[in-house]
C-alpha cells in the first residue's frame, strides 16, 4: 500500500535536522546501513524530508499500468540511496522514464486528482493497523514488524507462528 507516513511535511519537504530537532541521526543511519548491507542496498544519509505525496501517487499510476514493481524499486533508490528530494516533478518524471512509463502522462495522473482517494484509503488502513514506521509488515492480520530490523527477528517471529 501507498502510505504517507509524514503527510504533514510541507510540499517543498523540510530539512531533516529541523524536522528532528534535538535528534542525532547518526544511528540511524548506521542502522540503516547495516539492515541494507544484509540485503544489498544501499542507504546513504540525506538532509531533507520529502513530502512523498506526489511519488506516492504516482505509485499508484505505475500500479496501474503494471510498472509499480519497477516505480517503487526506483523511487525507494532515488530517495535512499541517492539523496534526491521525491517531491520534485523532475525527480518522479525521472524515475517514471527509468521504470518504463511515459514522464508526462505520470505527472498528470499525479496532478489529476484520480489517486488521492487511494492515499486517503490507505492512511485510514494505516491508522487502523496502528502503523507508525515504515515499512511494516503484517502476518496473519496479527503479528507486525515495524522498520528496517535485522532478519533474525523475521525468522524469530515466523518460527513462532508456525
Amino acid at each position: 500500500m501507498s502510505y504517507e507516513l509524514h503527510p504533514e511535511t510541507p510540499p517543498e519537504g523540510v530539512k531533516l535536522a529541523e524536522r528532528f530537532r534535538g535528534r542525532d541521526m547518526a544511528p540511524f543511519y548506521e542502522n540503516l546501513k547495516v539492515r541494507g548491507s544484509e540485503l544489498g542496498i544501499v542507504f546513504n544519509p540525506h538532509t531533507l524530508l520529502s513530502n512523498s505525496r506526489k511519488a506516492l501517487l504516482a505509485s499508484e499510476y505505475a500500479r496501474d499500468m503494471g510498472r509499480y514493481g519497477a516505480f517503487h524499486e526506483n523511487m525507494f533508490s532515488a530517495y535512499l540511496t541517492k539523496s534526491q528530494d521525491i517531491g520534485l516533478d523532475v525527480v518522479i518524471a525521472a524515475v517514471a522514464q527509468e521504470s518504463g512509463l511515459d514522464p508526462d502522462e505520470t505527472l498528470a495522473a499525479v496532478g489529476d486528482g484520480r489517486y488521492d482517494s487511494r492515499l486517503a484509503d490507505a492512511i485510514r488502513a494505516g491508522r487502523q493497523l496502528g502503523l507508525t514506521g515504515i515499512p511494516l509488515f503484517v502476518v496473519n492480520d496479527k503479528y507486525k514488524i515495524t522498520g528496517a530490523q535485522p532478519l533474525e527477528i523475521f525468522r524469530d517471529l515466523l518460527g513462532k507462528i508456525k
